[in-house]
């Protein structure tokens, strides 16, 4: 009774905090206008939102998978995808209907101690994406105007200044600014990908899901079907993004006396991001097809950024004749390092925003928006400093792979955090005192919500210990093997009590608390 009324207590205070306050409300829509326009006026948060699922983290795993097994592992980009599509929806309509944004609907609805923990959690998944930020803009910087990683690295700190910039031009422009971006990510994959000729009808026919999708074998280049689909989807569902969407979604000006009002901003919203997400699901498979396509079956050995940027200056091992013309001029490299600096500088917004929605959500602390910015900034570029700095000794293909190791180690943290945005999140919107019966879930989004919750955090636990395990390098002895797997189940076990948990504060005070109007 006494754990009832703190979390009633704490639900009330929280009706009083706006997610995102600066930009909270701050768009006007237009009332009774034609689809397109009031479309147009819903179009920007799930640009933000699809950069999170095109970004560097993404590509690596895309490409190889492209390279190992042609185009089977695209009905998995495919379905993911989709699933995206159907977690964005919900996590866009709980901020909607309710004006809370993910991280303050769970806070009051768990203990403030789970709540601390949940948020320590989320934090660390931010700051693993950052790492990828870090890396992905530094070696950018290397490839295209020659700065050496050190200064490079040190260079992206200065983002903060960026972001500065962007808070006093207004959201719209940020958003515009955003997706004029994915653009340009788009163009490059597409100009790339058209000039390799791919074969249409095996694309197409790729979009069927078979059971050799999650197959143990062949084993290519360290490779199987299962990996390579597990990296895919891990590289792919991003946990933040909940968080980031149930913000942004209440930025629009919405009545809220009005029920029909309301309906109309869900309704708009999921469409602003469908759209952005299938343009996020075209670069994410354009990756794959050029891993397919552009280069020789098996011709990339090095799937780091340096390996692909290099792979794409060499003739030798493109598809055509057209490539290697172009691989000769260093188009094609050239191109692809403008789209990497673009997907670094699009997630440095994205990051930068989600750091504050989950800091103010769970423990209510705010931050302006460049100190939030700089502190997880400083943070991220530690361990890549370090690594950076101790095998610069070594050489300069050390350095490369210990950076290539370090951004798919730090990918660990978004698996393990998914679950406890996901579980919340479905529960929240399943439930009828918190969405209003208007808005809750439908028994068809009910199932096929819980069916991709349970096989994407079941396919998580799956693939946890290859994820300890790649942080022994490429070729780990017994006694590493056998410890990484103890490592892995120690985590399952505490994932697993630490989901039970998070389930049972939130079932209990299922049905004791009104939100939705």
């Amino acid at each position: 009774m006494e754990e009832d009324s703190a979390i009633q207590s704490k639900r009330q205070q929280l009706q009083h905090n706006t997610s995102l306050a600066e930009i909270n409300g701050s768009i006007t829509v237009p009332e009774g206008k034609s689809f397109w326009r009031t479309l147009l006026a819903y179009s920007g948060p799930g640009a933000l939102v699809a950069v999170g699922y095109m970004d560097p983290g993404n590509w690596s795993t895309s490409i190889t998978g492209g390279q190992n097994f042609q185009y089977l592992l695209m009905s998995v980009i495919l379905m993911s995808s989709l699933i995206a599509m159907l977690l964005q929806y919900m996590a866009a309509k709980l901020g909607i209907v309710t004006q809370q944004d993910l991280a303050q609907a769970i806070r009051q609805r768990t203990s403030k101690r789970l709540s601390f923990v949940l948020w320590i959690i989320t934090e660390l998944a931010i700051m693993a994406t950052d790492i990828a930020e870090v890396i992905g803009a530094a070696i950018a910087l290397y490839l295209l105007f020659d700065i050496p990683l050190m200064l490079a690295v040190l260079i992206t700190v200065f983002d903060v200044l960026l972001l500065l910039l962007l808070t006093h031009i207004g959201f719209r422009k940020i958003e515009g600014l955003v997706v004029a971006l994915i653009f340009v990510i788009l163009f490059v994959f597409v100009y790339q990908v058209a000039l390799s000729n791919p074969s249409i009808a095996a694309i197409i026919a790729s979009f069927i899901p078979g059971p050799a999708v999650l197959a143990s074998n062949p084993t290519v280049n360290g490779m199987t079907p299962l990996t390579g689909a597990l990296g895919i989807i891990g590289a792919t569902i991003m946990p933040h993004n909940l968080f980031l969407h149930s913000a942004l979604s209440q930025s629009r000006k919405v009545d809220r006396s009005n029920v029909n009002s309301i309906a109309n901003a869900v309704r708009f919203t999921m469409w602003d991001s469908n759209i952005q997400l299938g343009l996020a699901f075209m670069v994410n498979a354009l990756l794959l097809v050029m891993g397919a396509a552009v280069f020789k079956t098996g011709a990339v050995n090095d799937p780091s950024f340096f390996g692909l940027y290099d792979a794409l200056s060499n003739p030798e091992i493109m598809a055509n004749g057209v490539l290697a013309d172009l691989a000769c001029k260093g188009v094609l490299a050239i191109l692809f390092a403008v789209a990497l600096l673009a997907s670094g500088q699009n997630a440095t917004i994205t990051g930068t925003l989600t750091g504050q929605v989950i800091m103010e959500g769970f423990i209510e602390l705010k931050l302006p928006l460049w100190i939030r910015r700089l502190v997880t900034r400083l943070l991220a570029i530690v361990p890549v400093v370090m690594s950076v700095y101790f095998t610069s000794k070594k050489g300069t293909l050390d350095e490369h792979i210990a950076l290539n190791n370090l951004m798919n180690n730090s990918q660990v943290f978004l698996a393990f955090a998914l679950p406890f945005s996901m579980i919340p999140l479905l529960m929240l919107t399943n439930d009828v005192t918190q969405m209003g019966s208007r808005f809750k879930n439908t028994h068809i989004v009910k199932a096929l919500g819980w069916l991709a919750v349970i096989t994407l955090t079941g396919l998580n636990l799956l693939g946890l210990p290859d994820e300890i395990l790649s942080f022994f390098g490429d070729k780990p002895n017994l006694g590493q093997i056998n410890l990484a797997h103890w490592i892995a189940g120690i985590l399952i076990v505490f994932i697993i009590g630490l989901l039970t948990w998070t389930i049972y504060d939130i079932y209990k005070t299922s049905g004791k608390h009104t939100v939705a109007a």
